[in-house]
């Protein structure tokens, strides 16, 4: 009868180590993943802070608000959006370097959350059990008028960088976006840009330092991480390679009075022509002039009932109604401009006029871009493109068709030209630059939170840019990374890792993506920082 008992025995210890083998590959509840954590935590971080109120567990009666104030796009907070295990709120540097370690030594991934805009949430959600490090308590701003420089902590808003300058000189700024509530750390990471892009360039390419905890919980600045890795958080996406803790930026001069306006036309006020027109005219004027280009289909005043397209010029002058009067007119004779039209406002108006054109006349003061707004998301879904060559006005009309057969999508183009065509393609990882005339933004807004409305106008944007391919770049078909779009690619991160980074990487960066893997494999060869879209390392 040994024999059976044997047989016994064995079973007994093969279903314990199958047993055993199970619970240590399978995630651990969230709960025992807060508990070790805290507890790596505090091991890490000489704080005199109570840890455990900057770290915020599901069972938190406050985890949903912390986890939904940043969340920028509705899309992604619904129940079935997918949750961290834990909210990480840092408030001092050793609090994120014991973060990136802690989160390392768990096996759990990391998100980064400076401001909560990505399109497409990649800071705050993923399909693998994660934590965020949330980072809006880093919004140290230190502006040195003497030096012209800022130093600007990774979780401080537009607006408040803006403010901040503003409080200091009047005839000071910073070429970055025009959303107030954008985060630092993602907006400059991926390039930046603004409607000063034509005058200065991009946010990246006024930069000057940087801090970052790296994958070994070390701090670096520009001088200690070398001039590689510092070239690649500067237009590279600094989630691939650490945390960015602060940009050192360099202030830019501002006239006492700058210009805005915003012209509007119709298809039956000659809306085509003045597309045609404003191609050959908005990548080539005058550098201190950014005039975008919005393309809506909308209501016709004219035959009820029917869509026609909207084309509306909103413009920033870095001087005076008169001169940029003088200059359209010559230029630009089909926008029809003339002084009415223009608002002379300081600069720091005009950031409050492009945010809102209502501000300025409803008494809005400066103090407003202090106001994070937080969890007020309404549901968008955006896509990016670039045009090498100008449309005709045949394209044009057979665009404007499939525009309004869709019903609700509509184009933002923004010039490039002047500063941006003087900058090399690989001065930094953002490539855009030369032989660009401008950049398309698709974009599309609603508010029904149906997941039926979702698919539509996801799939309405998805079939817009279809249309779009004879028209736009190719080989490859350029992409923004901060209009981030999961649409042109994801990594897995399995066996083809590489290869599906080159994807979207390509698009992305252009030639610039094989230095990116090689400084991401340098410095972060286990692939520890990563996202959806991230650098990969190279193949082995």
């Amino acid at each position: 009868m040994a024999k059976p008992t044997s047989l016994s025995f064995l079973s007994a210890t093969l279903f314990l180590f199958l047993s055993l083998s199970a619970s240590l590959a399978a995630p651990a509840s969230d709960s025992s993943v807060y508990d070790t954590f805290l507890q790596c935590l505090t091991q890490h971080t000489n704080s005199s802070s109570q840890l455990s109120k900057l770290v915020f567990s599901r069972t938190n009666p406050s985890f949903p608000t912390v986890l939904q104030n940043y969340i920028r796009n509705a899309r992604f907070n619904t129940t079935s959006t997918p949750k961290p295990s834990i909210i990480v709120t840092p408030q001092q540097e050793s609090h994120v370097q014991g973060t990136v370690l802690c989160a390392k030594s768990i096996g759990i991934q990391l998100k980064i959350r400076s401001g909560g805009h990505d399109y497409e949430g990649i800071s705050y959600i993923s399909n693998e059990p994660f934590i965020i490090l949330d980072l809006f308590n880093f919004r140290s701003i230190t502006v040195d008028i003497e030096k012209e420089v800022a130093l600007v902590q990774a979780g401080a808003t537009l607006g408040e960088v803006y403010y901040r300058i503003w409080e200091k000189s009047k005839v000071h700024g910073f070429p970055a976006g025009v959303c107030p509530t954008v985060g630092v750390g993602g907006h400059f990471s991926g390039g930046g840009y603004g409607n000063m892009l034509r005058k200065y360039g991009l946010s990246i390419d006024n930069v000057i330092d940087a801090q970052i905890v790296d994958v070994k919980g070390r701090i670096l600045n520009r001088e200690s991480m070398g001039e590689d890795l510092f070239w690649a958080i500067r237009g590279g996406g600094g989630a691939s390679f650490g945390v960015i803790l602060s940009y050192t930026i360099k202030l830019v001069p501002v006239p006492e009075i700058v210009t805005v306006f915003r012209v509007e036309k119709t298809l039956d006020q000659n809306a085509t022509d003045l597309v045609v027109q404003w191609q050959q005219v908005a990548p080539t004027i005058d550098d201190r002039l950014f005039m975008r280009l919005l393309i809506q289909p909308v209501s016709s005043k004219v035959v009820k009932g029917t869509k026609t397209i909207r084309a509306s010029v909103v413009a920033f002058f870095l001087g005076g109604a008169d001169e940029v009067v003088s200059i359209l007119k010559k230029e630009f004779p089909l926008l029809g401009l003339k002084k009415e039209n223009c608002t002379e406002v300081s600069w720091i108006e005009s950031v409050l006029w492009w945010d809102d054109d209502k501000s300025l006349k409803n008494g809005v003061k400066p103090e407003s871009l202090l106001d994070r707004n937080l969890n007020s998301a309404g549901f968008l879904k955006r896509k990016s493109d670039y045009v090498q060559k100008p449309i005709s006005k045949d394209g044009l009309e057979w665009i404007w068709k499939k525009m309004i057969e869709l019903g609700k999508t509509g184009f933002v183009f923004n010039p490039y030209g002047g500063k941006m065509s003087e900058i090399s393609s690989d001065a930094t990882p953002f490539p855009h630059r030369a032989g660009n005339l401008f950049k398309i933004q698709y974009s599309v807004n609603w508010d029904d939170p149906s997941a039926s409305a979702a698919q539509n106008f996801t799939n309405q944007a998805k079939r817009l840019y279809s249309y779009m391919t004879p028209f736009v770049s190719k080989n490859p078909r350029n992409a923004f990374l901060n209009y981030r779009d999961l649409d042109i690619g994801i990594n897995t991160f399995g066996e083809n890792s590489f290869e599906e980074g080159e994807v979207y990487g390509n698009k992305y960066f252009n030639g610039n993506f094989e230095r990116l893997v090689k400084i991401k494999t340098a410095v972060d060869p286990e692939n520890f920082f990563r996202n959806e879209q991230s650098i990969p390392v190279a193949k082995a």
